[in-house]
């Protein structure tokens, strides 16, 4: 059980640092314009050696909603992630007030959840690069922020993995498992 909790607790925090690194790294889109080399992430666009704050170029509805609803998803996906790792830790400690509350269990469902939204953040970016800016510029493609994104969506699924795995073999030791 504990080794299913600390594998747990590693991918979590490993997932954890991804999602911050992904989020705020402006690499997530690398593409060619006016000849010269630009990347781009979920805050800044980088050209010739300057970055600049994101504006709404796309269009003020698709690009204020694309941005912000990407931005928030990858938020809420670190905090649940965080949350997860808190309720983790805490699930090596025995407190008897805590007794009907099972924080492996817990753990695993932050985990899912931060899966869901990382998961969430991913699919919009990625439909709207591939529909929208993808045939606006040439030469253009994923870079290594936006794979940290799929790598942390990884991690914090196998976390929730692991903490569910513990959780099971918990309530199978306490005579808690499904009766057939």
């Amino acid at each position: 059980m504990y080794s299913f909790m600390g594998g747990g607790l590693f991918c979590a925090m490993v997932g954890n640092i991804l999602l911050v690194v992904s989020t705020a790294t402006d690499y997530w889109m690398q593409y060619r314009l006016s000849g010269s080399f630009a990347h781009q992430g979920l805050w800044r666009y980088c050209m010739s050696g300057k970055c600049y704050m994101q504006t709404d170029s796309i269009g003020y509805h698709l690009g204020h909603t694309y941005w912000n609803a990407t931005r928030a998803f990858m938020i809420l996906s670190g905090m649940s992630c965080f949350a997860g790792i808190i309720a983790g830790i805490l699930s090596f400690a025995h407190f008897s007030a805590f007794e009907r509350f099972n924080r492996s269990f817990a753990a695993g469902i932050m985990f899912f959840v931060s899966t869901l939204f990382v998961l969430l953040a991913m699919a919009i970016y990625t439909g709207v690069t591939v529909n929208f800016l993808g045939k606006r510029f040439g030469d253009w493609r994923f870079s290594w922020s936006y794979i940290l994104g799929w790598v942390a969506l990884l991690m914090t699924f196998f976390a929730g993995i692991f903490y569910m795995c513990a959780y099971r073999m918990h309530e199978c030791r306490r005579g808690g498992g499904p009766t057939r």
